[in-house]
């Protein structure tokens, strides 16, 4: 397997942060009824907790 380059891909939960010089933000909302470590899936119009069910939608 020596001298394969591979693709750094960046999948899970790594996609729910953003990373700038020294700064690292959330880029999806906290479950406000889970609290940390929940995230909210993003739809169209909506945000959606998988845990929970509670949705909030996005005029």
């Amino acid at each position: 397997m020596a001298g394969k380059k591979t693709e750094s891909k960046v999948s899970g939960v790594a996609t729910y942060y953003k990373v700038s010089g020294d700064k690292v933000t959330k880029t999806h909302k906290v479950c406000s009824r889970c609290g940390k470590g929940v995230f909210m899936s993003e739809h169209k119009n909506r945000r959606t907790c998988g845990k929970c069910g509670l949705t909030e939608f996005i005029q």
